[in-house]
């Protein structure tokens, strides 16, 4: 899907409003504890509700394509924990910003409160990674989340992304 495209738009508007509408049931939290650790629950549960979401319906994708390596299924669970409590029109602006170049956010970072937002956006797969290690997620989970908008792992690296952008 190339930024600025009509599919790409379409995503976009998706994801604004499951940003919106982003609720994780009991069930759907509870069934974590047979397939992570505390520390990665924790994690997970420290996320921001609309990336808990997300990172359920990856999962939820990954597993629809045959996919049940726990490395990678980890990986669509945790891959935006660093996003943090960054609200919907940071995360509008970043994907502006994907579409039409770096000037977007860079004009955005002028209005007050909005850098730390946008600069934690700009950052997350980096910051995602650190957090994956920090709470004992295997390395190639570490890896396939740090390079998840440009994927290095031949075998799951570009399902990953592709599974990402779907939802």
């Amino acid at each position: 899907m190339r930024p600025g495209s009509r599919p790409w738009w379409a995503a976009k508007v998706r994801q604004f409003g499951s940003h919106l509408r982003a609720r994780v049931t009991d069930d759907e939290r509870l069934a974590l504890d047979s397939w992570t650790t505390p520390a990665q629950a924790a994690l997970f549960d420290s996320m921001h509700v609309a990336d808990r979401r997300h990172g359920l319906d990856v999962v939820a994708t990954l597993r629809g394509e045959g996919i049940d390596d726990p490395e990678v299924l980890l990986a669509g669970l945790l891959h935006d924990a660093a996003k943090g409590d960054t609200g919907v029109l940071p995360r509008v602006i970043h994907s502006l910003g994907q579409a039409w170049g770096g000037w977007v956010p860079r004009i955005a970072h002028l209005v007050p409160g909005m850098a730390a937002s946008l600069t934690r956006l700009r950052v997350h797969a980096e910051a995602s990674a650190a957090l994956a290690a920090t709470a004992g997620c295997p390395s190639r989970t570490v890896e396939l989340i740090r390079w998840q908008e440009a994927p290095r792992d031949p075998e799951f690296g570009e399902r990953l992304r592709l599974a990402d952008e779907a939802n």
